[in-house]
């Protein structure tokens, strides 16, 4: 703990891990634009995170791309990222940038936010899912309405990861969906269209062909 604690605690090195946390990979000279500081300082700060486990590093041609080790790793920036909301802080009003991540965000690679929250409730209120322990368990109900949606849940269940979440929401304060099933839920929303990127960073949108196609469940 004291080891991961002190990679995260450098702000140059938070910076550079929140930047990853929609699920993208960035290169070292991105990641130094993000994170404030020159090319020296972003290479030595990315070896200590690799050598760390919480990056890993892939090469495709002449460049270097930097990702997130894993789910665990975002996991943990999410729970780090609600302890910190919990803080009392002065009151501020909300920029348009904070109310866009509480309208539609990703959380690593589901969806979060009011938009996240909302699928979850709508899925549970339908039948399709029901809480048990820490985890949604997907009903025969919830089979039907994710195969109509074009999601194939065989293939979310064999993945090496959790299969369907409570992922507590930092800004709504109730759980969404994530784990495998939620990650293939926002797949598929974007393959589909349903879902589009803004120019903010983890932020989403709705768009109206999504608002169409899940509003069985919304």
């Amino acid at each position: 703990m004291a080891e991961i604690g002190a990679m995260i605690g450098n702000p140059a090195r938070a910076a550079m891990l929140a930047a990853l946390f929609d699920g993208r990979a960035l290169t070292a000279t991105e990641l130094a634009g993000l994170a404030g500081v020159g090319a020296a300082t972003t290479s030595a700060h990315l070896a200590k995170l690799v050598a760390a486990r919480l990056l890993v590093c892939e090469r495709q041609g002449r460049h270097r791309y930097y990702r997130l080790a894993g789910v665990e790793v975002a996991d943990a920036l999410e729970a780090l990222d609600r302890l910190a909301v919990a803080r009392p802080v002065p009151h501020r009003s909300p920029t348009a940038e904070a109310m866009g991540l509480r309208d539609a965000r990703l959380c690593y690679d589901h969806l979060a936010g009011r938009l996240g929250v909302a699928l979850a409730r709508g899925l549970e209120a339908g039948g399709a899912i029901r809480p048990e322990g820490r985890d949604f368990h997907l009903t025969t109900a919830g089979g039907a309405v994710m195969a109509d949606l074009g999601i194939d849940v065989s293939a979310a269940r064999a993945k090496r990861r959790l299969f369907a979440r409570q992922c507590l929401d930092w800004s709504e304060r109730r759980p969404h969906l994530g784990g495998a099933l939620g990650a293939a839920v926002a797949e598929r929303a974007f393959a589909a269209g349903w879902i589009v990127r803004t120019d903010k960073r983890r932020q989403v949108r709705l768009t109206e062909d999504g608002r169409a196609a899940l509003s069985g469940v919304l």
